[in-house]
């Protein structure tokens, strides 16, 4: 059967951390896990007109007659996800990327650059996170366009010319996702909850900050003396918190589903649920640690 080239859109989302997810779980829970995202992510392909060209363990390939239905199902999945009670005591993460282009059909499959380009973009993406292409966000209609934020252009394994990356900002902000029939989604802000030696903290729009260290007259005050006296801030920008960090030693990031990262006189955004170590790793004894989680509430009109 010879193939046929199509216009289509592209999407791959998978578990992020899918094999550490089987060490901590064990075997029996960690596929239960994986079998209801897998359905999850195909009701959601569903919803959107699109259909699930195959799965593959954690990951689905799904495609759709334009960027606009595969972007509408990509926020859909993360906030579906977002909304998941744990799995004992793990949050489940995924990873998205897709990419509108010309493919191959052949055999009801797809082939060709534009699905090798989908997949490198879910390669890029981290958990809780949607990327695509500058090319393809060209093609979104005006309002959906305005979710998306140009990153850089970026080498791509199998491209020989660097491609325009961008991120699908999915969680709340002012940008209304359209659902079918025309219908908006509820207006929704993002609010970090922030747990500290048994003390909770609110971020929101009413209080957008906070300050992080050795001082005791900050907002969340350590005695780790590890951590400097100012060590980091919390704040909310554009309807997304972003942690920064001030100090000598450094602040430990754990997102849930990846690894901790270290983040030294830099800043990074927050993103479902994780915890942050100061000065050291979170997995040292005797660390003291600050959990967040990103959560959403009806926007107030």
């Amino acid at each position: 059967m010879t193939a046929t080239e199509r216009q289509l859109a592209i999407l791959f989302a998978d578990l992020s951390g899918s094999t550490s997810l089987y060490e901590r779980l064990g075997d029996r829970e960690a596929l239960a896990a994986v079998d209801s995202v897998v359905d999850l992510l195909r009701s959601c392909v569903a919803a959107r007109q699109g259909h699930v060209v195959k799965t593959i363990g954690d990951e689905v390939m799904a495609a759709f007659a334009d960027a606009d239905a595969a972007l509408q199902a990509a926020t859909d999945m993360q906030h579906r996800i977002a909304a998941l009670p744990p799995f004992g005591e793990t949050r489940l993460a995924i990873r998205i990327g897709f990419h509108f282009g010309p493919v191959l059909e052949e055999n009801a499959d797809y082939f060709g650059d534009g699905v090798n380009t989908a997949a490198r973009m879910a390669g890029l993406a981290k958990g809780g996170q949607i990327m695509t292409t500058a090319a393809t966000a060209g093609t979104l209609s005006p309002d959906l366009r305005q979710g998306i934020r140009a990153l850089a252009a970026l080498a791509v394994k199998g491209k020989q010319a660097e491609v325009e990356v961008c991120e699908v900002l999915w969680q709340g902000g002012e940008n209304v996702t359209m659902l079918a029939g025309g219908r908006q989604a509820p207006r929704v802000e993002t609010v970090l909850r922030l747990s500290h030696g048994g003390r909770e903290t609110v971020l929101d729009a009413s209080r957008p900050s906070i300050q992080i260290g050795r001082d005791p007259a900050l907002g969340i005050a350590l005695e780790d003396r590890m951590a400097s006296r100012l060590h980091g801030r919390i704040e909310r920008r554009a309807d997304r918190f972003q942690y920064v960090d001030l100090s000598t030693n450094g602040s430990y990031l754990t997102l849930d589903g990846d690894a901790e990262t270290i983040v030294r006189r830099d800043q990074l955004t927050l993103r479902g649920r994780g915890k942050i170590a100061f000065g050291h790793s979170a997995t040292d004894p005797g660390a003291e640690v600050v959990a967040f989680a990103c959560e959403y509430r009806a926007r107030e009109s």
